[in-house]
Order: structure tokens, then sequence, then C-alpha cells
């Protein structure tokens, strides 16, 4: 079975940082690229950033580029979103999902995990 489960949100207060994680079962990931989203209460999901099997691939939404990093550690089948000097605004539900294309759209993901709540707040 093909499985995403992310992990890393809590609550954590504005310029923090967090680490997600975002584990694979049921695949490797050298063959599919990993991509992070969120949605916040009432807007639509967005993309964030993506990696390509191998982790040789990179791209990054301009709303966090040079804030969050990207990374994968393929033996644990595992990818990372490091999110740095976090703002209130970064408040939401952090998805990751997995596809064929180096995209931020979604509609380019094929599957996805269930979500992990990032809450940024004094």
């Amino acid at each position: 079975q093909l499985q995403l489960v992310e992990s890393g949100g809590g609550l954590v207060q504005p310029g923090g940082s967090l680490r997600l994680s975002c584990a694979a079962s049921g695949f490797t990931l050298d063959y599919y690229v990993i991509g992070w989203f969120r949605q916040a209460p009432g807007k639509e999901r967005e993309g964030l950033s993506c990696i390509g099997g191998g982790g040789d691939r990179t791209n990054y939404a301009e709303s966090v580029r040079g804030r969050f990093t990207i990374s994968a550690d393929n033996a644990k089948n595992t990818v990372y979103l490091q999110l740095n000097s976090l703002k209130p605004e970064d408040t939401a539900v952090y998805y990751c999902a997995a596809g064929r294309i180096l995209s931020l759209a979604t509609y380019a993901y094929d599957f996805w995990g269930q979500g992990t709540q990032v809450t940024v707040s004094s």
C-alpha cells in the first residue's frame, strides 16, 4: 500500500523554526517527486516546494523561497521541509504528496498524506 505520513507540526512562535517530515512507505523515493503543500482555513491548497527522486532537483514557491528548505533522505525514504523565520500567515495544515512531475500544482500529484498542523502564534 502506497502511503505518506507527515509529522513535525506544532505550535511555534513567530520567528521560530520547525522541521516537517514526510515518511513514504510502499514505494521508494527514487522514482517519485515529493511535493509539500499547505492549506489555510478558507484558502486553496498552495504548493510550496518539491524535490525530484534522488534529491537533485528542487523547486520553491516565491512565497517561501529563502525561508523553507526541502531535502530528502532516500535511505530513510523520507522527505523533509525545514521551516525557518515562521510568520503567523504560515499557519496552515501542511501536506506532502507524491507524483511524477516536478511541479507545484496539486493536479500533478497522485496521492497525499493526511497533513500536519502548523500554528505560528505568540
